[in-house]
């Protein structure tokens, strides 16, 4: 039987508005971009932290200086009795240089 070639493992091109699908905007990702210049975005699953930081770079002509991902897994939910999942997701927190802002908060 032949193996099955992880879905992850594709060489899938992204162009960079594909990699950011949106900010994360809460109180949290305020106090981080004021605080510590690092912002919150939802990415796609399947980009790496190089992607991100080219894409974050192309996007708003700023300079990365690191970057920070999660996998967040979908959540359990229920309505009356059917049982139904959220999507998985994968956020990524960028740190700018000190110079540098987005004006998207």
């Amino acid at each position: 039987m032949a193996q099955c070639k992880d879905i992850t493992e594709t060489n899938l091109k992204l162009e960079p508005y594909q990699i950011i699908m949106r900010p994360i905007v809460t109180e949290k990702g305020y106090y981080n971009a004021n605080h510590k210049n690092t912002y919150t975005f939802e990415v796609h699953r399947f980009a790496s932290k190089t992607d991100i930081k080219n894409a974050i770079e192309t996007i708003f002509e700023v300079k990365v200086v690191s970057v920070a991902t999660q996998n967040r897994p979908g959540k359990v939910r229920r309505t009356r009795r059917i049982l139904g999942k959220t999507k998985s997701w994968k956020k990524a927190m960028v740190t700018l240089r000190p110079e540098d802002r987005l004006d998207i908060f």
